[in-house]
C-alpha cells in the first residue's frame, strides 16, 4: 500500500511563522511536523509516500530529499500555488498512487491514531472510504459526520469530526478531474451511498491550525 500526506496548503492563521515556511516544516520536537507521519507510516510498513506541494513547495524538497532519512520513499506531486484543494490534489496524484487503496493524513494533524489499523482496514467489496473520526474539539463543534456500528452516518444525530486520516479507494474520485475540490463532499456522497466504514478515535488528535494549538502541541513533545 502506498500513501498521501497533504502538505499543499497555506496555513494562514499560523502566519507569521508560515509566511516563510509551509506548515508541514513548522518545528514540533525538533524536526518538521511531517516527519510524525514520516515516521508512522514506515513503521506500518507503508514505504511509498506521495507528499503534494503548493504553498512555498519548493521548500519541502529541499528539507525531506527522497525521504529516506525516515524510512520512505517520497514522490512530489507539485501543484504550484494556488494548490487544488484536498480533493483535487488527490485527484492529481492518483497516477503516483495506483490502482490500490492508499492511505491519507492531512500534514497538519498530530495524533497517535494507529497508521497499521487503517492500512488493515484498506475498503473492499464496494466500498470507497475507512475514515477516522474524533470527539469535536471546542472549535469544530458540530462535526462533520456520524457513526452508527462500524459504518459512517449522516443519519445520526451526533456528529463527530473527521480526523484528517483515512484510507481511500481511487473509484472515490471517479469522473473526477485535477481542478479545485475539496474532499469533504466526495465522502458525504460516498457516505450516503453506504460506501464508507468508520471507527473513533479517543486517543491524541489535534489539527494544528492556530498558534495556540502549534504551542500546545510543542510543548507536549518538550514534556515527552
Amino acid at each position: 500500500m502506498k500513501a498521501m500526506i497533504l502538505a499543499a496548503g497555506r496555513g494562514a492563521r499560523l502566519r507569521p511563522e508560515t509566511d516563510r515556511s509551509p506548515k508541514p516544516l513548522l518545528q514540533v520536537g525538533g524536526e518538521p511536523l511531517i516527519a510524525h507521519h514520516l515516521r508512522k507510516l514506515a513503521a506500518a510498513g507503508i514505504e511509498d509516500v506521495v507528499v503534494n506541494t503548493g504553498w512555498l513547495g519548493e521548500q519541502l524538497p529541499r528539507a525531506l530529499g527522497d525521504g529516506g532519512a525516515w524510512g520512505v520513499r517520497i514522490a512530489w506531486s507539485h501543484e504550484g500555488w494556488p494548490a487544488l484543494d484536498t480533493g483535487g490534489g488527490i485527484r492529481n496524484a492518483l497516477p503516483l498512487l495506483g490502482d490500490g487503496p492508499f492511505l491519507l493524513a492531512n500534514g497538519d494533524v498530530w495524533s497517535d491514531i494507529d497508521y497499521v489499523d487503517v492500512r488493515d482496514h484498506a475498503p473492499s467489496g464496494g466500498d470507497h472510504a475507512y475514515i477516522v473520526l474524533v470527539p469535536n474539539p471546542p472549535h469544530h463543534p458540530d462535526g462533520d459526520f456520524g457513526i452508527a456500528g462500524d459504518r459512517a452516518s449522516d443519519a445520526t444525530p451526533t456528529r463527530l469530526t473527521y480526523s484528517g486520516v483515512s484510507c481511500l479507494h481511487p473509484a472515490l474520485f471517479t469522473d473526477r478531474t485535477a481542478e479545485p475540490f475539496p474532499l469533504g463532499p466526495l465522502l458525504r456522497a460516498a457516505i450516503a451511498a453506504g460506501r464508507v466504514s468508520a471507527r473513533l478515535h479517543t486517543g491524541t488528535w489535534s489539527d494544528i491550525g492556530t498558534p495556540a494549538r502549534l504551542a500546545a502541541i510543542r510543548e507536549q513533545r518538550d514534556r515527552d
